[in-house]
């Protein structure tokens, strides 16, 4: 089976040697997306609420590029720096998926590139 690598300048360009996703059969797996602005390649705030938006746009434009959409993925996980902002995930989850909800981990790090409080990966089943 082939594998493709799937990209959009609507979300910020890899910052190391990985794309953005890579398609393999009808499965797209999304490397983790963080706050960047794709326009800036910045962060887009130092405001929680604000880069998780910032996280599930890229996510969303990832998802886009592949042919899909954010209630394709089956998988997510959500890493946070900071435990206590988990509501504020799940209510953000609300505004971007519908149910059936993807399967999910949220985990607790010390740190994410470039100090963001946020960074979310995923895995992706296209339609045949």
């Amino acid at each position: 089976m082939s594998k493709s690598v799937i990209h959009t300048d609507r979300a910020p360009a890899a910052i190391g040697p990985y794309s953005q996703a890579v398609k393999s059969g009808t499965t797209v797996y999304l490397s983790g997306q963080i706050p960047l602005v794709p326009e800036s390649m910045e962060m887009v705030s130092e405001d929680f609420n604000e880069q998780a938006r910032q996280v599930f746009e890229n996510v969303k434009a990832v998802c886009e590029a592949a042919g899909g959409s954010p209630n394709d993925l089956t998988k997510v996980n959500i890493f946070l720096t900071d435990l206590g902002n988990f509501a504020a995930v799940n209510d953000m989850m609300k505004q971007y998926f519908k149910q059936p909800y993807p399967a999910r981990a949220a985990i607790g790090v010390k740190e994410l590139p470039k100090g963001a409080q946020i960074e979310i990966d995923g895995i992706m089943e296209l339609p045949e």
